[in-house]
């Protein structure tokens, strides 16, 4: 998708450039919402406060998010459950290991990554530098937690190496994407399971969180959270003990909230419409702008080529930049900035801008 094409979107979806009164660069913390998508949500709201048909929230809309969550990953649809949470879905991973099985996980990974097998008590949990990840797999490690792209300071991971890795030793690879999904391809077919909570970059409202699990790696979960929506026929199984799961990871979903679901579908559609590729350009091409902009007024950015920027010792610099009307993250003492989509030049510049004073 061209730029002008990118534009075109941006216009559609969040307004005019320079309309808004907030330059918005914490799309790590939560992603703004495409208008399609509030409208969505709007309507169901409104269905459910005047008691109109459907007001309830719809299945379809939930499947209809699934299959775009899909087609993103590069997966069948079959292999996607849905849910609310990292957490929640992490939690299933760690409920099918056997007691003393091995966690690998970086250093400093997000505490939804790691904290349900923390929790377990009798799983070994070791972490290791970001860097030597790959290297630390050994024989005995069940499972490699981590993220492909670092929520405190956006570290993108070696992940051909990790998988490799993982592959010569025989264990399994948990990738979580919520920091990359939306601008950074994702293979999800290349992993065990992967997690996503989508209210980052792929723009979905809060609720929102999809697990893909491989057909091997679907035979040792547990169905923890069984009911009516995990059945295989979901229009008959409203009464008793249901008679048959679904044969698909939809096994697996979670309860979900038809609001957040019903938005989600039209978020999805959005990042599908620019394509991966694209926002990986445009967000990258931002960050880099940026990184260049701190390196100028003598501040070093953490290197690479991440469309998430974060600068040490900048973090206390979050207020006044709020206060100016640039939005960013205080992470680790970090100042953090994230480029996406509804993002421009003027964007980055007027949040240099700002820094200089």
């Amino acid at each position: 998708m061209e730029t002008s094409s990118l534009d075109q979107v941006r216009a559609a979806e969040f307004g005019a450039p320079g309309a808004a009164a907030t330059t918005y660069l914490a799309t790590a913390g939560c992603g703004l919402l495409p208008r399609r998508a509030v409208e969505a949500v709007k309507a169901l709201a409104e269905e459910n406060a005047t008691g109109r048909r459907g007001g309830a929230g719809s299945s379809d809309a939930v499947d209809g998010a699934r299959a775009g969550f899909a087609r993103l990953a590069g997966v069948d649809p079959g292999r996607v459950a849905t849910g609310g949470s990292v957490a929640a879905h992490v939690a299933l991973v760690a409920a099918s290991l056997p007691a003393g099985a091995e966690v690998l996980a970086p250093e400093g990974e997000f505490s939804s990554v790691v904290s349900p097998f923390a929790e377990r008590g009798d799983l070994k949990t070791r972490y290791v530098p970001l860097t030597g990840l790959a290297e630390a797999v050994r024989p005995g490690t069940a499972l490699v937690a981590f993220s492909a792209v670092q929520s405190a300071d956006g570290r993108v991971a070696d992940l051909d190496a990790v998988r490799a890795a993982a592959a010569a030793h025989g264990a399994r690879t948990l990738l979580d994407a919520s920091q990359s999904a939306g601008w950074l391809p994702l293979d999800a077919g290349a992993y065990d399971y992967t997690v996503t909570g989508a209210f980052k970059f792929l723009m979905c409202p809060r609720g929102t969180s999809f697990l893909t699990v491989t057909e091997e790696a679907q035979e040792t979960l547990p169905v923890l959270y069984a009911g009516r929506l995990s059945a295989e026929d979901r229009r008959t199984s409203d009464y008793g003990p249901v008679r048959q799961l679904a044969s698909s990871a939809r096994r697996f979903d979670e309860p979900v909230a038809f609001l957040a679901y019903h938005g989600a579908e039209h978020s999805l559609a959005v990042v599908a419409g620019c394509g991966t590729d694209a926002l990986y350009d445009h967000a990258t091409r931002l960050a880099a702008r940026f990184r260049e902009g701190l390196a100028a007024l003598g501040h070093a950015a953490v290197p690479g080529t991440s469309a998430i920027v974060a600068a040490p010792g900048l973090g206390d610099r979050e207020p006044g930049l709020a206060d100016a009307g640039v939005l960013v993250s205080n992470r680790a003492g970090s100042l953090r900035a994230a480029f996406h989509l509804y993002n421009t030049e003027a964007d980055v510049d007027r949040a240099l801008d700002v820094l200089s004073r």
